[in-house]
């Protein structure tokens, strides 16, 4: 199945007040990479979280954001610290004694103080409500990334199918020029025969050298065959279920072989053009491919 690496999925979950939001962005990358920033309260769910994604995602750069909203259920975020309202209040009333002030010590002069305010401990079953959301949250942007992800694929698909059927047609047409060729070939064997028989003296040895020198050059049959079956495997590949990433990847390591092999052997310039234009829309695979888990 043709997979984009690309995409971006948001979910939500709430319960109680407690609001959860999750958004996963994916890019491309050679391996799995996964990065996660968590809230404190469940940050030692990191590696649970990144089981989830990896049991979806196969290849790609993974960032996961989690965000938890408990605005809603009416109780504040921070609370005080008792130890150190009272120590700064006796530390005012003897700075008070101390300066002569006979004003009394109140409430607005403890607030300058902003350490006073800490956050909130989160309870064990707070702790777990948020996971459970989050997990929740997860699967849903996973939801959606993934429905983006496959959307783009069948648009790379779609595109890859048709550069490569454009391949098979450059082939197409180098093999017919290949084909005319014969004649010209063998005239061109003849001439060089007839070089070597003017004087009636023939070396056999070098008879032999020259005529396998040239069929060895200009014989691109091997590669042709073998490029026909890349072509093959690529298509079959572009509608396996299986993700295809790497086996694309290195299909067009092995088509861009074929080609460069046919361009030089052929030895001519009509089949050389043919082959540019091969290796263009090959060089177009190579860049989807490049996208794709």
């Amino acid at each position: 199945m043709v997979i984009s690496m690309t995409g971006f999925g948001r979910g939500e979950a709430s319960d109680d007040g407690i609001h959860v939001t999750v958004e996963i962005k994916t890019l491309n990358s050679r391996y799995l990479d996964v990065s996660t920033r968590l809230p404190n309260s469940i940050n030692h769910k990191e590696l649970d979280l990144k089981e989830l994604i990896q049991s979806r995602v196969n290849r790609g750069k993974v960032n996961v954001n989690v965000y938890v909203d408990k605005a809603r259920t009416g109780e504040p975020d921070i609370t005080f610290s008792p130890q150190l309202v009272k120590s700064y209040g006796k530390m005012m009333e003897q700075l008070r004694q101390t300066a002569g002030i006979s004003e009394s010590v109140n409430l607005q002069d403890i607030l300058h103080f902003e350490d006073i305010f800490v956050k909130r401990p989160e309870d064990e079953e707070t702790i777990k409500k948020i996971w459970k959301l989050a997990q929740n949250a997860s699967q849903n942007a996973l939801g959606m990334m993934m429905r983006m992800r496959e959307k783009e694929g069948d648009q790379l698909k779609n595109e890859l199918n048709n550069l490569i059927k454009g391949i098979e047609s450059q082939l197409d047409n180098v093999i017919k020029l290949s084909e005319k060729r014969a004649p010209e070939a063998m005239d061109r064997l003849k001439s060089r025969l007839s070089v070597l028989l003017k004087d009636d003296e023939v070396d056999p040895e070098r008879l032999e050298q020259e005529i396998a020198l040239l069929v060895d050059k200009m014989d691109i049959q091997e590669e042709v065959i073998r490029l026909k079956s890349h072509l093959k495997f690529f298509l079959e590949a572009l509608n396996s279920e299986d993700t295809v990433g790497r086996r694309l990847n290195f299909l067009s390591q092995e088509i861009n072989r074929e080609l460069n092999t046919i361009g030089s052997k052929a030895n001519d310039s009509e089949i050389s053009h043919l082959v540019v234009y091969a290796k263009e829309k090959l060089e177009q695979i190579r860049e989807q491919v490049q996208n794709i888990e």
